[in-house]
């Protein structure tokens, strides 16, 4: 089941230490969480114009406008097909975010990796699934699925004897929760020299 931690929505912090720059620096996580759920509590009981959403809320301010940015953002909510906003369900969010829409995850994602950045590739679907909420076992699903559909599996340079054994190799990156982009960065410059 994804998990969400209300992060700021500029500085992705979970508490009330925001990084240096952040425009919402000095407000603390309380007030944070409580934008998201004058987001989301209306949302819970079905699809709202976004004017609905504004109206709903006891003050409406830029934390609250960039918390709903976030959540369309993230995927966590969507337009339905009248063009009001509408919560996505942990399954519909779980299918949302499987595959990575935005480079340089996207890439890694569709051509696999190549011998010389199996390492960073990893690291990074690795990172990439926890940052967006799925659990270990969902994790470890999704990257030994995506090692052997993308081919990454059958070229070949691991050192580890089957898909499963290499991704259980990476849960350290899961469980201290790596940031993923400096990593997939790299991959990428590699996986497009192969054409």
């Amino acid at each position: 089941m994804p998990r969400f931690d209300y992060p700021c929505p500029d500085c992705h912090a979970t508490s009330s230490l925001h990084d240096t720059g952040c425009r919402f620096e000095g407000t603390e996580w309380q007030t944070v969480e409580r934008a998201y759920v004058d987001v989301l509590a209306p949302l819970s009981a079905g699809a709202r114009e976004e004017d609905d959403l504004r109206e709903s809320a006891p003050e409406w301010d830029a934390l609250h406008q960039a918390a709903l940015s976030y959540l369309r953002r993230s995927g966590r909510i969507q337009p339905d097909t009248n063009g009001r906003l509408e919560l996505l369900t942990a399954e519909e969010y779980r299918e949302q975010v499987s595959e990575p829409t935005t480079d340089p995850m996207r890439t890694i994602y569709r051509r696999g990796s190549y011998p010389g950045c199996h390492d960073n590739a990893v690291f990074a679907m690795v990172a990439w699934y926890e940052m967006v909420g799925l659990t270990w076992p969902e994790t470890r699903e999704k990257v030994i699925d995506w090692l052997e559909e993308s081919g990454t599996w059958a070229r070949g340079g691991f050192e580890e004897t089957s898909p499963g054994e290499l991704v259980d190799n990476k849960r350290h990156v899961y469980e201290a929760g790596y940031g993923w982009k400096e990593k997939a960065q790299a991959a990428k410059r590699v996986i497009q020299r192969h054409g």
